[in-house]
């Protein structure tokens, strides 16, 4: 490994892993791993994904009589996250400006290893660890969803995988993903249009009449994705609308879900009526679960500790996005989210502090201390 996590991360951050392209930094990291005493295994989970290679998955023995930890990163980047070239400057780390930085998740990985080997080196107790590594978590939590849990003992998890160093994210909301493909009639636009029905009105009038953005303090809803048209002189026939709904409550996510369908099936009556090969097929399908633990709970009590023993101020938060901790808890794995002090992450503005990095990886290092302790 190298002299210090900045080295380290650097040399991650070089390596392209765009979502299904994880094998070139899995193997790097898959070294590093053995040279720390782990045993290393992928599984198959890239079978389900097209991807070039499997979950990472190490452990580490401990020396403590203890139950495991499991410690839980993804290996994957968003686009554009090839040939990045990263630049320190003034205590900062960024891109050249023409790719993401890589800090999203490239920073949890090297504060988690940098992190057991100076528990290890610390001399003390530390548990028994599980290291996830997951693939394509960027493009729908694939890695988390298709991993092999037999492999998997420890029933309790650390998730790094948010912004702010040392922050606790201990709920996040769930997500309904939502297909509307709106089928029209084709003409000549300029020859006869009134014989046409065109689905990019349709989809129009139904995007037109939805609830989107913040519908309060706990439920968001976008349409993110247009796609249909041929040329500027047919009446479209076809348009694919894809969209999301997200609640920390289940009951708000079904109501607005069955809203933004009924408003759709409203837009397919109308043009129905009008000529009945206008229709729209619907298709809404749950991406991920919420998840909540309370603050009593021990996980938070002790990423609480961790975070006072490293002179970082507490900051406990329900948060807006998913991660592989909405994954690991459906599959009986309670998980915090931890923040790595990723900042602007899916853009090319993406940066991270050098002390953050530091501090994140004596944040993982005091954590298995504690734990091996108990």
């Amino acid at each position: 490994m190298d002299h210090s996590i900045i080295d380290y991360f650097i040399s991650l951050v070089k390596i392209d892993s765009e979502s299904k392209s994880e094998l070139a930094v899995a193997t790097k990291i898959m070294t590093d791993l053995k040279q720390l005493g782990a045993e290393v295994i992928f599984d198959s989970a890239n079978k389900q994904t097209g991807g070039d290679c499997g979950n990472l998955i190490a452990y580490f023995k401990g020396t403590a009589d203890v139950e495991p930890v499991l410690l839980c990163a993804h290996l994957d980047t968003v686009v554009p996250g090839n040939g990045i070239k990263p630049i320190i400057k003034d205590g900062v780390i960024r891109s050249d400006g023409t790719t993401i930085l890589g800090a999203d998740d490239k920073s949890g990985i090297a504060e988690i290893l940098y992190g057991i080997k100076g528990a290890m080196d610390s001399g003390k107790p530390y548990p028994p660890i599980e290291i996830l590594f997951t693939i394509s978590e960027e493009i729908g939590l694939c890695g988390s969803r298709f991993c092999d849990y037999s492999l998997l003992k420890a029933k309790r998890c650390f998730t790094f995988d948010t912004s702010k160093v040392g922050s606790i994210m201990n709920g996040s909301p769930s997500q309904n993903s939502l297909y509307f493909h709106f089928k029209g009639k084709k003409a000549h636009a300029g020859v006869e249009p009134e014989k046409g029905i065109n689905a990019i009105r349709m989809a129009s009038e139904a995007i037109a009449n939805m609830p989107l953005g913040r519908i309060d303090e706990e439920t968001t809803c976008n349409i993110g994705i247009i796609n249909g048209g041929e040329a500027t002189n047919i009446v479209p026939d076809s348009v694919l609308v894809e969209g999301e709904v997200r609640s920390h409550s289940m009951q708000k996510l079904e109501k607005l879900t069955e809203e933004m369908c009924s408003v759709v099936r409203g837009v397919k009556e109308k043009y129905n009526a009008i000529d009945p090969v206008a229709t729209v097929e619907i298709k809404a399908e749950n991406s991920y679960p919420s998840f909540y633990i309370e603050e009593s709970d021990e996980l938070v009590q002790i990423a609480v500790a961790t975070t006072k023993k490293v002179g970082l101020p507490v900051d406990i938060y329900r948060g807006g996005g998913g991660s592989d901790a909405n994954i690991l808890i459906q599959n009986g794995i309670k998980s915090l989210v931890i923040g790595t002090g990723m900042a602007n992450v899916h853009t090319v503005d993406e940066y991270i502090k050098v002390a953050d990095l530091e501090v994140g990886a004596e944040w993982v290092k005091e954590l298995l201390i504690a734990l091996g302790e108990k």
